[in-house]
């Protein structure tokens, strides 16, 4: 994808009102991010779109800095991924509302590489019990050679990065939240391990957005 159309896809990604099967529908029918980006608002009112909807992507449309989003993006060195790259996580491709654009930090091979991946996901409010267990479970895994997947939440979440780390594993951490928020901060080191040396932290939510909880569901 040339850089042009890209930029397209990260204004959509941007905008909280397009989801992934709303901006399919879009690029089928402009048959590009960018002429679905400059369509006038007619047309999108024809399409569908809803008047509300359209009225607030009008707005953002013509409020967002998008060149000055694109120079964050590079300074801090997240990667972006859609869904047509390479690079693009192969399994979450499949599903029917797979994100269209990805942010990510650090080794993208471990997304698609060939050792297997499980998730190792709980409560925040774990038990001295439920930690013991954690650790003991995924220390089990990485031994194996599994990639340990969770959301970098607390609780089992962390325990679970923190176990793969501590015993030289790959783990990815999937937020709830733009990659390039630490949340919760008391895993700002934990982060840095991630994207420095063992894995991958990855987000569907545009650069700068703090978690909320009604993004979880999402993310999960």
């Amino acid at each position: 994808m040339d850089s042009s159309e890209l930029k397209y896809w990260l204004g959509f990604s941007s905008f909280p009102g397009i989801g992934p099967l709303r901006f399919k529908l879009l690029l089928n029918y402009f048959g590009s991010a960018e002429k679905a980006w400059n369509a006038e608002v007619k047309t999108l009112l024809e399409i569908g779109l809803g008047e509300k909807l359209t009225q607030k992507f009008d707005h953002f449309r013509n409020t967002f800095l998008l060149d000055d989003y694109i120079r964050d993006l590079e300074k801090k060195e997240i990667t972006v991924l859609t869904i047509k790259d390479k690079s693009y996580p192969k399994l979450l491709s499949q599903i029917s509302d797979a994100p269209f654009l990805i942010y990510a930090r650090g080794d993208l091979s471990v997304l698609n590489e060939v050792q297997p991946r499980i998730g190792v996901v709980g409560t925040r409010k774990i038990t001295g019990y439920g930690e013991e267990v954690t650790r003991k479970i995924t220390q089990g895994l990485v031994d194996a050679g599994v990639t340990i997947v969770s959301g970098m939440a607390y609780g089992v979440d962390t325990v679970a990065h923190q176990t793969a780390v501590e015993n030289g594993g790959k783990t990815i951490a999937v937020l709830g939240c733009g990659v390039d928020i630490i949340h919760p901060r008391v895993n700002t080191t934990l982060y840095w391990q991630i994207i420095k040396k063992h894995g991958v932290v990855m987000s569907e939510f545009p650069m700068g957005m703090y978690a909320d909880k009604g993004m979880f569901p999402a993310r999960n």
